[in-house]
């Protein structure tokens, strides 16, 4: 749904892949045995890809097209290690776009699809702990728990990690040594290493878990990095005589640098370790009423099966969405303060509904205005 995505808590989702993938089975990485959810699906291509993301995701399709074709990318990688046991040169992913535009959702989405076990953490729960390896492994120990025990499945996870910009280096302050320190340990497990698991109670027999066939793609809102970007414009020395080539330059500056990320605050080696980066942009107005009508689990759906629970018929007026849009950008949180304003819509309704059988219809008509009941 358009909010998913919390920050805070590491949390994982369910994973039900393409036509004939268990998300349960498959192969580990690097040199890896078993099968990637491409093995047996030739016909997933990157463009399939991006149209199931785009039944649940709203607009970004540039950011989609790059997250597909990285994840395609990867799990022929795998695949190529399983059979002919070519090294595997890993490609995460970083993902920068303002709050609520959809990035976890887009990789819930995608992990779903594609059957794989998923995870997600936030990186400024990482930079308050003392133990940072602790944490690190306990978010692993949770992939492997997610693809129930299957070592070889969670070999081949996704994990997210948000507000990763939360990291940046800070002169004068405390907590840069821990962001920074937070970027140190994560060069590790994003590169590829031989973790040790202990287990949730300590006891069990040690585990190890090998991360180079892991995705991480990691996401954050890089407040100030246009600003940058726009003082480091490198590329103007290319010659830009046609329209080709001015289109050319335009794009390439266009492009998020690594040293406008160093620039930013990231330590080098670690955005070294993300060598594709996808932007996503601010929802409009149009966006936010689609986000809350379109996807086949919208807001709107959800509540009509609600009300049909009740044997209500439940209609809104296109004006309603229109509204709710508005003051969702008002909150400046994009998608994530939707769900909010929906659901203070609905309560009141909704609070009557069950205790008064004789009502067929309610429609709301406007976002300030009581319902027209029809019993």
């Amino acid at each position: 749904m358009p909010t998913a995505g919390t920050s805070g808590a590491t949390r994982t989702t369910g994973t039900n892949g393409p036509a004939g993938t268990d998300a349960g089975a498959g192969a580990g990485a690097g040199a890896g045995a078993g099968a990637s959810p491409l093995a047996d699906a030739p016909r997933l291509t990157p463009k399939a890809i991006v149209r199931h993301l785009d039944l649940e995701v709203i607009g970004q399709d540039d950011a989609k097209k790059t997250l597909a074709v990285a994840i395609y990318s990867h799990q022929r990688k795998l695949e190529a290690a399983r059979m002919r046991g070519v090294p595997l040169a890993k490609s995460n992913i970083l993902l920068i776009g303002p709050s609520g535009t959809g990035k976890t959702l887009m990789c819930e989405s995608l992990a779903r699809f594609l059957g794989l076990p998923f995870v997600t953490a936030d990186a400024t729960a990482l930079a308050q702990t003392r133990y940072v390896n602790d944490e690190i492994e306990a978010i692993l120990q949770r992939l492997l728990d997610h693809a129930d025990g299957d070592l070889a499945a969670a070999q081949r996870g996704i994990v997210f990690i948000d507000e990763i910009d939360k990291l940046k280096a800070r002169d004068g302050q405390p907590a840069a040594v821990s962001g920074e320190s937070v970027q140190h340990a994560l060069l590790r497990v994003m590169e590829g290493s031989l973790v040790r698991l202990r287990g949730d109670d300590g006891q069990a027999p040690a585990r190890y878990i090998d991360t180079s066939g892991i995705l991480f793609i990691c996401g954050g809102a890089f407040v100030g990095l246009d600003e940058i970007m726009a003082r480091n414009q490198s590329y103007g020395f290319i010659s830009t005589s046609g329209a080709d080539d001015r289109t050319i330059l335009d794009r390439l500056n266009a492009r998020v640098k690594p040293t406008d990320l160093v620039l930013f605050g990231l330590i080098p080696e670690f955005t070294g370790r993300l060598p594709v980066i996808a932007r996503l942009h601010d929802l409009d107005r149009a966006a936010l009423v689609r986000i809350m009508t379109e996807p086949r689990n919208s807001l709107y759906r959800q509540c009509q099966a609600v009300f049909e629970a009740e044997g209500v018929k439940l209609v809104i007026e296109p004006r309603v969405f229109e509204e709710i849009a508005d003051l969702a950008l008002e909150y400046r949180t994009g998608a994530r303060s939707l769900r909010g304003i929906f659901e203070e819509l609905v309560t009141p309704i909704l609070y009557v509904v069950p205790d008064q059988p004789e009502i067929r219809r309610v429609a709301i008509t406007s976002l300030f205005a009581g319902p027209t009941v029809t019993r």
